[in-house]
């Protein structure tokens, strides 16, 4: 990885799961032009795609959606190493946004900010397509995304609220309660939650460290 006169990007570079491998002859071998299954940080031009799947997945249950198109928008524009997607054969298939945090605990004006430079990322949301739920990629996705957290320099911490029939799913993943967040979305109400981003490093296959 130390190669002479290379500077390691500090954004996430894609690596792949399951890339399809062809045993017919040489002649008549397929080109797949797309991986079977990517993660990498999201750009401004995922977007759409995002929103879509955050807009079937919380209008439906709670009529409100974490992060509007424009703020996505701007998330993605300011701090997309802070966002991992995954994607299969092309398609979003399931996403994480976050974004600079600089605060002991997260406030109303967490939903909307970015802070550069902070130790702490906020998650603001985590969403399957509804194609694909039930089949643990959000877990899987979440613990790569933590993971790959500890790539970043100086980030200590992540922080996120949920509602409480969420709790027992992010404490499985690691996450502490911290108590009732001073966040509130409507009539709903949620529990601050934190994951402490110290200890053993991610193991440096697949990473981009």
């Amino acid at each position: 990885m130390m190669a002479p006169q290379v500077v390691s990007s500090p954004f996430l570079k894609p690596f792949f799961l399951k890339t399809p491998i062809s045993v017919s002859s040489p002649r008549r071998q397929r080109r797949h032009t797309l991986p079977a299954s990517e993660f990498r940080n999201l750009t401004p031009q995922d977007a759409i795609s995002v929103f879509e799947i955050e807009r079937e997945a919380f209008i439906s249950v709670s009529g409100e959606c974490p992060l509007t198109l424009d703020e996505v928008l701007v998330f993605l524009g300011q701090c997309p190493e802070l966002s991992m997607g995954w994607f299969e054969e092309g398609q979003l298939v399931a996403f994480i946004i976050g974004s600079g945090w600089d605060k002991e605990k997260l406030e109303q004006e967490a939903m909307s900010t970015h802070v550069p430079d902070s130790p702490t990322v906020h998650i603001h949301v985590l969403s399957v397509h509804r194609h694909c739920r039930q089949q643990g990629k959000g877990s899987i996705l979440l613990w790569r995304y933590l993971q790959y957290l500890r790539c970043l320099p100086g980030l200590r911490r992540a922080l996120l609220v949920c509602e409480e029939f969420l709790v027992p799913f992010y404490q499985k993943a690691g996450f502490k309660e911290k108590g009732p967040s001073a966040i509130s979305v409507a009539a709903l109400t949620f529990t601050e939650m934190e994951y402490q981003l110290g200890g053993l490093a991610y193991a440096r296959r697949n990473s981009g460290c």
